[in-house]
């Protein structure tokens, strides 16, 4: 559910708060109050009939607000929601008679994902509240002519210290997702999956398959995972009026050695392999 956030400019410093200094324009944002907050956030804190307690609050390095008031309290770690009910019981025992207090994110600094590989403009990217993948792909400038029709999502066991990007086996224990592209570009279910604070989209470099002989359209193409042979004749347009389905031949890479290989049309196609489609004997 998107919820409107307001974004406050040209705020400074006024003891721990950071009061904004024009209105705050209205933009729609991912985050609800399920976020989960952390160090560097800029939250806007409003309470209801208390404007001098209505400010931009930063969250510090150990994770701590200041505030009117209480004083410094734990937000990092804690959602949205869960910082609201924790301020309001706060601000009741002795100070205001039921608050009401509304917590928005203004900026996300805490949070961030990486996309690396065959995409446009790779790098980290600062998590808006509730990202998916086709928002991060679309950030990072989307795949190159280069990529793979597959991508892998690595979300790591724990961050590397540095917050760089974790590659696919780079982390035994990490949880990795493989998501074809294609289907997620024409939004099949079950492939626009939710992000998670670290996780790297790696889109690897596309791997390739020739075909040559009795096709129509004879050359090189992007190799899908799990293609058949008989896939891979239909993706080069299909057999000519003279090719046949029999005899069909691939020279394959086998431990080091160029090796030509009978195979049928159920068999996979392998990375760089070539196939031979011969005439039909008349």
């Amino acid at each position: 559910m998107h919820l409107l956030l307001s974004l406050v400019f040209g705020f400074g410093l006024a003891q721990a708060a950071e009061v904004p200094q024009k209105p705050a324009p209205i933009v729609e944002q991912a985050a609800a109050t399920g976020y989960v907050i952390g160090p560097d956030d800029l939250l806007t804190i409003s309470v209801f009939g208390e404007p001098d307690l209505t400010n931009n609050y930063r969250v510090d390095g150990d994770g701590m607000v200041t505030f009117p008031l209480i004083g410094r309290i734990p937000a990092s770690g804690l959602t949205l929601s869960q910082l609201q009910d924790r301020l309001a019981a706060q601000l009741a025992a002795g100070y205001i008679r039921k608050p009401q207090v509304r917590i928005e994110v203004n900026q996300y600094k805490s949070q961030s994902v990486f996309v690396v590989g065959e995409v446009r403009s790779p790098g980290k990217i600062s998590m808006t509240g509730s990202m998916r993948l086709i928002e991060a792909l679309a950030m990072a400038g989307s795949p190159t002519n280069a990529a793979s029709n597959e991508l892998v999502v690595v979300h790591p066991s724990k961050p590397k210290a540095a917050g760089a990007a974790t590659l696919p086996g780079e982390d035994a224990e990490a949880t990795t997702v493989r998501v074809n592209i294609k289907d997620l570009q024409i939004g099949k279910a079950g492939q626009d999956i939710t992000l998670q604070d670290g996780d790297t989209i790696f889109v690897p470099k596309a791997q390739i398959f020739y075909i040559n002989g009795q096709v129509k359209n004879p050359g090189q193409y992007v190799l899908d995972p799990g293609m058949t042979v008989m896939q891979a004749i239909a993706m080069a347009g299909g057999l000519t009026d003279r090719g046949s389905d029999r005899r069909i031949k691939v020279t394959r890479i086998v431990k080091g050695r160029r090796m030509e290989i009978s195979v049928e049309q159920t068999d996979l196609v392998q990375a760089n392999d070539t196939i031979l489609i011969s005439p039909k004997f008349f």
